[in-house]
């Protein structure tokens, strides 16, 4: 036996160890490395796998062993974020990124031990049919089941470069758990193709999939609306540092100097974007902790005298609940503000992050050392959910802070449709493969919605995002800059807009009736 006819037996041999690797190979086409070709034919070559499985409960094994490989190394930012706090160990991160993944790779499982019981008998095709359905349904649930984890849906892979929106302009018709169906029926057709050795029809099907995701973008379209978009380049290792509070201030105010040959313009501020308390009526010993000399009103004057007049800031904040003179809970929050200094309306993030923002079961883990990563001792509260904040001249903004925008069909309010989407972050937290990963993701709702989106970070990567999900301009990682320029206009709602993820789920009864219908109908 030769060396390639051993390999090949041993494979066949040890599919639990081909099933690890393949699930390793198919985050790659995940950003920065954007290999979108290796992870289709993995996906591809997975499917083949799952469809010799001899059983359901081997084909879930196999399907969880994927998917803990998988979201190891997709989620591998993670463990970067255990860095910047004192409360645990900074290598738990590298144990937390692989237990998160054992719990998200239940999802795949599933996907895989009902194909097994659907697709058995069926052609390698059809099964992949049936797979990539049954794929749409189980990435759904992740993102709402025990408050849902959307990150890094599969049809991600599929996102061109920033100046492309790749294969992902099909958002629109689709929505994004759809795509992730669609990028499993690319894999396993050229898989197919690949092994009855249709060489040529292979090469073809790879034609069409790179010039898809490297077709021109449409031209660039100026929107009415002026905006100035900050990235202050505050490193998370300095964000809550007392001492640094006011040169922090003094950098992003610098970077918002007023543009005098814009009357009205809308400025942007990450989240994290003020260490003041901004609203009034809280106990003075939690506005003495802050720069603004203990004094809210002190602190929004100069906010609006760094503006300048005619403008309007969004920036990130924090909120406070308090009774009986105590801050019980707090609000990841955003806070418009006119040059005057007046509050005129306020967003709080509904999607938290858990152990991030809030520990889930305090009462049971704290005890044992268990801490949240964002510095406090107090958890934050939800809000309620999408909405849109009238601010008049300065437009009809949609808010979504941080991981918020991750969750496709639960960022717009759908009765008011806003005229763009300000997405602030704080991503200092997530190394060097998490904020490219949130960037795109962020760029899937532009294409969805039809909504130009305009993010604002701490350290970066800050983009101003038009409707069609192509990056028009970008601050790089840990620059200090700031984008000036007019607000891409809105597209008219589409599909997915319209449908939401009734969209995804109606592709999904369709991929997997009609290739059952089909196959029946076949061997009559």
């Amino acid at each position: 036996m030769d060396r390639s006819a051993a390999f090949v037996s041993w494979l066949s041999a040890h599919p639990r160890w081909v099933a690890l690797v393949l699930g390793l190979l198919a985050a790659t086409g995940f950003p920065p490395l954007a290999f979108w070709l290796v992870s289709l034919l993995a996906i591809g070559a997975f499917v083949w796998l799952i469809q010799a499985a001899p059983s359901v409960r081997s084909a879930f094994i196999l399907g969880w062993i994927f998917g803990v490989g998988h979201f190891t190394l997709a989620n591998n930012w993670i463990a970067t974020a255990f860095t910047y706090q004192a409360q645990m160990p900074a290598a738990l991160g590298w144990a937390a990124v692989p237990l998160l993944s054992l719990y998200l790779a239940i999802y795949p499982a599933l996907a895989c031990a009902l194909t097994s019981r659907l697709a058995r008998g069926l052609s390698f095709v059809s099964a992949g049919f049936v797979f990539a359905g049954l794929w749409v349904l189980t990435e759904w649930l992740r993102s709402w089941v025990f408050t849902g984890y959307a990150w890094d849906p599969l049809g991600l892979i599929l996102l061109g470069p920033f100046s492309r929106p790749g294969l992902a302009a099909l958002l629109p018709w689709t929505g994004t758990y759809a795509l992730s169906g669609l990028a499993v029926i690319f894999g396993v057709m050229l898989a197919a193709l690949l092994r009855e050795q249709r060489l040529v029809l292979a090469g073809a099907a790879l034609a069409l999939l790179t010039t898809g995701m490297y077709w021109p973008a449409p031209p660039a379209r100026q929107g009415a609306l002026a905006f100035t978009l900050i990235q202050p380049d505050t490193r998370q290792e300095d964000l809550d540092n007392p001492a640094l509070y006011e040169d922090q201030f003094q950098n992003i105010a610098h970077l918002s100097r007023p543009d005098q040959a814009v009357a009205h313009r809308v400025v942007l501020w990450p989240e994290s974007g003020v260490p003041d308390y901004l609203r009034d009526g809280y106990p003075q010993r939690y506005y003495d902790q802050m720069t603004a000399a203990g004094n809210p009103d002190f602190a929004r004057r100069r906010i609006g005298h760094t503006i300048g007049k005619g403008a309007l800031l969004l920036t990130g904040a924090v909120d406070l609940e308090i009774k009986n003179g105590r801050a019980y809970g707090a609000r990841n929050a955003v806070t418009a503000i006119r040059s005057d200094g007046r509050i005129v309306a306020g967003y709080d993030k509904a999607h938290l992050v858990p152990y991030g923002e809030y520990l889930p079961l305090r009462w049971l883990l704290a005890p044992l050392g268990a801490s949240r990563l964002v510095a406090g001792a107090i958890d934050f509260i939800p809000g309620p959910g999408p909405r849109t904040l009238d601010l008049g001249q300065w437009g009809k903004a949609g808010i979504q802070i941080c991981y918020e925008i991750t969750f496709a069909g639960q960022v717009v309010d759908q009765r008011h449709r806003p005229d763009y989407i300000f997405n602030p972050s704080n991503d200092g937290w997530f190394g060097a493969w998490g904020p490219p990963q949130h960037l795109g993701q962020a760029r899937m709702r532009a294409i969805e919605e039809g909504l130009p989106i305009l993010r604002s970070t701490t350290t970066g990567i800050s983009a101003v995002v038009d409707a069609d999900g192509v990056v028009r301009q970008h601050i790089a990682l840990h620059r200090a800059a700031r984008i000036d320029g007019f607000i891409p206009p809105a597209k008219p709602p589409t599909w997915f807009a319209q449908l939401g993820n009734l969209l995804s789920l109606g592709w999904a009864f369709l991929l997997i009736a009609g290739s059952l219908v089909a196959t029946w109908w076949r061997r009559r």
